[in-house]
């Protein structure tokens, strides 16, 4: 059976730290390390973390790599993006998150997990970028908290 591949941005994994959300980025990372799901993780989520607090950028060296993928930034994505931003989305202050929506888009997420409810987990944005990635050829993407994910 294929495993679902589930791209996380950095709330997840500072999640993981967080008492308000710790169980189920936890749990999260647990499937992850079970080889129940598929990890994607990205150069942005990998430069975000090395701004944050040493805990949290350990949690992601606790995965096995066998149940991670790393995608590359891509000039496909960064158009992706774009269109993100011109369509209004998200505003340019948010470049970072369209960015992450991009990424698992084009590179054919099954979900992106966030704790992100102001620009990425809310049904107002989750309809925009939609509404952009099948103007642009896309499919619609799911995007979820950890908590809708998890048992």
């Amino acid at each position: 059976m294929k495993r679902l591949r589930v791209y996380i941005d950095t709330s997840v994994v500072g999640g993981c730290l967080d008492r308000a959300y710790s169980q189920w980025s936890g749990r999260l990372i647990d499937l992850a390390n079970r080889g129940e799901i598929q990890l994607i993780v990205s150069p942005l989520l990998q430069g975000e973390l090395l701004l944050a607090p040493k805990e949290v950028q350990q949690v992601l060296a606790t995965v096995n790599v066998d149940n991670v993928e790393n995608v590359a930034l891509s000039a496909e994505a960064e158009s992706l993006r774009i269109a993100y931003l011109s369509a209004g989305v998200v505003g340019p202050a948010s470049a970072a998150d369209a960015l992450h929506v991009a990424l698992a888009t084009v590179n054919a997420a099954d979900v992106i997990v966030s704790w992100n409810f102001r620009h990425i987990v809310h049904l107002e944005k989750i309809r925009g970028f939609n509404a952009v990635n099948i103007r642009e050829g896309y499919g619609p993407i799911e995007i979820r908290t950890p908590r809708e994910l998890v048992p």
